[in-house]
């Protein structure tokens, strides 16, 4: 009896542990396929040229991947749209160790974003993202900022793509 609870046990946490969370899209709306995702414009000044590139392919990632939805090539063909700009970004000093110097930066970047059903005239939701991570400027400043800027861009992603799929 023993010998069985132990390989029931067993059988249990081994096959929990393949089980895993996502979005199959089963819950997505009737008729909703795909997804427009126009390319979202650097209004914050950064100096990174590469930022609004690496908010869309983020952003396209986590829409395409993490649901059953489609890319559309332009609204027009699109049941869902999310759009919008990021409007700010800094990179400032987080933390000051002994010598006055900062030891910690942080990276925070601000987009604005709206998302919207192609049937609908108003947007589900309009509104701000924010995104921030710290990085040890001492170490690589620039591999470090860039990396932050990565882990920002993230969260912001993550956090359109949560709103987005909530009201699913």
């Amino acid at each position: 009896m023993r010998k069985l609870i132990l390989i029931s046990l067993f059988a249990i946490v081994a096959f929990s542990s393949c089980l895993k969370y996502s979005f199959t899209g089963a819950s997505i709306p009737p008729g909703v396929n795909s997804i427009y995702i126009p390319f979202f414009p650097d209004q914050s000044r950064s100096g990174l040229g590469d930022l609004s590139d690496r908010l869309n392919r983020t952003l396209i990632d986590r829409f395409i991947n993490q649901s059953k939805l489609q890319l559309a090539g332009s609204a027009e063909e699109a049941d869902a749209i999310l759009d919008g700009s990021i409007t700010s970004y800094s990179n400032r000093p987080f933390s000051i160790g002994g010598n006055e110097q900062a030891n910690q930066n942080q990276v925070q970047i601000m987009v604005n974003a709206s998302f919207i059903y192609t049937d609908n005239d108003a947007p589900e939701w309009d509104k701000a993202f924010n995104g921030n991570f710290t990085f040890d400027p001492t170490e690589d400043p620039i591999a470090g900022e860039r990396n932050a800027a990565d882990e920002a861009l993230e969260q912001i992603a993550n956090n359109m793509f949560n709103d987005a799929v909530s009201n699913w």
